[in-house]
């Protein structure tokens, strides 16, 4: 029995990893006319909505739409419908969190992102995400 992947989230964090993996929902998209969800996720709680933007916040904020314009450009190239999601809190946890909420067939996540801390084979958040997931994952090395 062959499984439909329809929608496919790919958390970027404008890592070569990241967009490794995009690459790969890219082809698994065309081959299955299936659409592509870029998450980035800022590691901040978020902001109310009526205080002042922080220039941490600002920063994260054109460092996501700078990520997400790209991967939308890539994905439209390959006749890919990209659309983007910035989210804010603990990225493995908002990860799992929308895949599930949102109802994706499949996240295509890069093995190691941009974080400091390093494990042995996998980076702290893919490893997350692979093991707290309900849905589908595959990692891209």
């Amino acid at each position: 029995m062959a499984v439909k992947i329809k929608k496919i989230l790919v958390p970027l964090d404008g890592s070569a990893n990241s967009f490794r993996g995009l690459d790969t929902a890219i082809q698994m998209a065309r081959e299955g006319h299936s659409t592509i969800t870029g998450l980035y996720v800022a590691g901040i709680t978020k902001p109310r909505t009526n205080d002042p933007i922080t220039p941490l916040e600002k920063i994260l904020l054109e460092h996501a739409q700078k990520i997400m314009k790209k991967a939308k450009l890539r994905s439209a190239k390959q006749g890919i419908l990209f659309f983007d999601v910035v989210s804010y809190g603990d990225g493995g946890k908002r990860i799992v969190d929308i895949a599930d909420k949102k109802n994706f067939d499949l996240i295509v996540i890069g093995s190691r992102g941009l974080g400091t801390m390093k494990e042995m084979f996998l980076g702290s958040t893919s490893n997350y995400v692979l093991h707290k997931s309900k849905k589908p994952v595959l990692i891209v090395k």
